[in-house]
């Protein structure tokens, strides 16, 4: 098979920051467990000028400047970001693709929510290897879905940890680095109308208007339920996708040498890692950031490398998992 690989990745974050003491008076939940339970050290908060657009393409800048690659080499752009973007019913790609300046590209959204990236990659893998034309394609993802949640509203709070940033990749065919190995995906779909926005009154809390046309927030439904099935599944359903991935790429489990994976709740973290052999010295947990939907995987790759994690030869593995409710998982070969 063809082989791609990623040829530059880039964060944006904005300024504003909230900290775990900031949440507290609107959640009723006491700081330290705001940081050491849910991972809530401190999450970005995104401004006006901060849309998912605007977030993805400085992510995006970052991650061509990385490569080195003029813009008008790219031929597709990806959008694996947030519904709640710019504009409603909306194309976002088309507006990241113009920011950049990828002139001869055409540009899409695919959406999975928070199991986003993995399953972007693997798309654009396929796409590549099927045509020899996209030497370059830009996988680009912005989220401020904090503005989705009600502090106040304690069925939520599992989403409290929402932060706002933007994330991409570069890929490129023919690569000779950093390649991507394998990838799978499951969904559960009798949890599809468990998470959505509503209108009801603890929810919307302070009612604010959404892009000047929607009032809602994120809200729970049938909480029981779906706490039930998340906790018979949920890492079972990590495990499978880990392990499909690495064994897709002509791998073991027990080679991989890191993991990625969206930001939850520190003690299912730590079990999901125990639980595919690793500890937490092959990871990064994200509680300066909070869950960036699809943004956490490039993040948690990003950091991965800073801190000396990720060495040259490496099989690494990046995982998600949104409300839909969909996991997944890539394995790539990095250096």
């Amino acid at each position: 098979m063809t082989p791609i690989g990623i040829a530059g990745i880039g964060t944006y974050f904005p300024q504003k920051i909230e900290t775990a003491a900031d949440l507290v008076a609107a959640s009723g939940i006491p700081a330290d467990v705001l940081s050491t339970k849910m991972g809530i050290v401190q999450r970005h908060v995104a401004d006006e000028q901060d849309t998912v657009s605007y977030m993805a393409s400085e992510a995006a800048k970052q991650a061509l400047a990385m490569a080195g690659i003029a813009p008008e080499k790219i031929k597709m752009v990806i959008s694996h970001g947030s519904e709640y973007k710019d504009h409603i019913v909306w194309n976002a790609a088309g507006k990241i693709q113009h920011n950049v300046g990828a002139i001869h590209a055409y540009a899409f959204e695919m959406y999975a929510l928070c199991a986003g990236a993995p399953i972007a990659m693997n798309i654009a893998r396929s796409m590549m290897v099927a045509d020899s034309s996209l030497e370059y394609v830009l996988l680009a993802a912005g989220s401020r879905e904090n503005d989705l949640v009600s502090p106040s509203n304690q069925r939520a709070r599992f989403m409290f940890n929402f932060g706002a940033g933007g994330g991409a990749m570069l890929l490129k065919r023919d690569a000779t680095e950093n390649i991507i190995l394998g990838a799978s995906a499951i969904t559960d779909g009798s949890l599809s109308e468990t998470v959505m926005l509503t209108t009801e009154p603890d929810a919307i809390g302070e009612g604010k208007m959404l892009n000047g046309e929607v009032v809602g927030r994120l809200d729970v439904r049938n909480a029981d339920t779906m706490a039930e099935r998340l906790n018979a599944t949920s890492l079972p359903n990590f495990v499978r996708v880990i392990t499909e991935a690495v064994e897709k790429g002509g791998q073991r489990l027990s080679d991989v040498k890191f993991m990625g994976i969206t930001h939850m709740k520190k003690s299912f973290y730590i079990e999901i890692l125990k639980a595919i052999g690793l500890t937490p010295e092959q990871s990064v947990y994200l509680d300066h950031y909070g869950h960036v939907q699809s943004v956490d995987q490039v993040l948690a790759l990003q950091l991965g490398l800073a801190q000396h994690k990720i060495q040259p030869g490496d099989v690494i593995v990046l995982a998600g998992a949104g409300t839909g409710y969909t996991w997944s998982a890539v394995a790539l070969r990095w250096g």
